[in-house]
């Protein structure tokens, strides 16, 4: 035998020796999982950051969530990665708004289908169940729900209470602290709802004018008595657009607003047009489809509802 085929039988047995030994420790030796009792914990995707946040105050210690748009970005269309097909399929439960929010180029809908969620039985629940839908009217798309019920209160406690319904379905055998942890959430969130009519009764009826960029605010605005204006109606649409803009800069002028406002996750050049058109100034910033990121203003969704309020507030008792 030759030297060199002699090296190489040689290298060939330790490499299959070596992978022998390595078959050896994973059967008699497996690796635990880290955490301890995570593998006990019911699986949750949900599709946006706001809904995760609903979902962790209704399951707290009992739920592992993995949300799939990111802070700060829009879930109107959002392209899922590998990432998050794998976290879908292996869900216990799939948390969506519905209400035309996931809607764009249908990503919700082929995701589900990737990750075999799409059956009747699949564990998919809408969180919007229960709520009332307001419409779109802009030409084209008349007929469509508007997503944004969540700027509402009393919707966010309706999401709140299908979470409590849908993880006592998925998870029996914990429904008492899924139930407390509903009553305690639910009852900051009617708090909050009630301290908002307070604050914005204090607000003339004649400066209550809520302009933004996206015509998110249909529901907060029948819900705490407001006039809504924008300039595109919602984030899925054309935005900003020479007709977007002539129309709201024509409202402004029309109802003498005294301030506008712009929202976190959306770009704000439009408003700034808009302000430069009309000699009216951007009052604050707005939390709609995202919540802050952690540590910061709005970082849940007690919190961006509050800020919203304070934002709205201090700035038209300004004017």
């Amino acid at each position: 035998m030759s030297k060199v085929k002699m090296i190489f039988m040689s290298l060939f047995t330790l490499m299959f020796l070596a992978g022998c030994g390595a078959n050896e420790v994973t059967q008699t030796d497996p690796t635990p999982k880290p955490g301890g009792l995570e593998q006990d914990k019911v699986q949750v995707v949900t599709t946006y950051s706001i809904l995760y946040d609903i979902v962790k105050n209704i399951g707290g210690d009992r739920v592992e969530i993995h949300s799939l748009a990111p802070i700060g970005s829009n879930p109107h269309e959002y392209d899922p990665l590998p990432e998050d097909v794998q976290k879908t399929t292996d869900a216990d439960a799939v948390f969506y708004n519905g209400l035309n929010l996931e809607a764009g180029n249908s990503w919700f809908e082929k995701l589900m289908v990737t990750a075999g969620k799409s059956g009747q039985d699949a564990p998919v629940f809408r969180l919007s169940e229960g709520v009332q839908p307001k419409y779109l009217t802009t030409k084209g798309k008349e007929g469509e729900e508007d997503p944004h019920a969540w700027l509402d209160i009393q919707n966010g406690i309706k999401y709140a209470e299908n979470a409590r319904d849908a993880l006592v379905k998925v998870d029996p055998e914990h429904a008492k602290v899924y139930q407390k942890n509903a009553e305690d959430y639910i009852q900051q969130l009617k708090q909050l709802h009630q301290r908002a009519l307070d604050q914005f009764n204090q607000i003339p009826k004649e400066k209550r004018y809520l302009i933004t960029s996206e015509g998110a605010f249909k529901y907060f605005c029948s819900a705490y008595d407001f006039e809504a204006g924008y300039i595109w109606e919602i984030n899925s649409e054309n935005q900003g657009t020479p007709q977007q803009v002539l129309e709201v800069v024509q409202l402004i002028t029309s109802k003498q607003v005294p301030v506008l406002f712009v929202e976190t996750s959306v770009d704000p050049r439009s408003m700034e047009m808009v302000s430069k058109e009309t000699g009216v100034p951007i009052g604050g910033v707005l939390f709609t489809d995202s919540l802050g990121k952690p540590g910061e203003e709005g970082d849940t969704y007690l919190r961006m509802m509050e800020s919203n309020m304070n934002v709205i507030m201090n700035h038209l008792q300004e004017q």
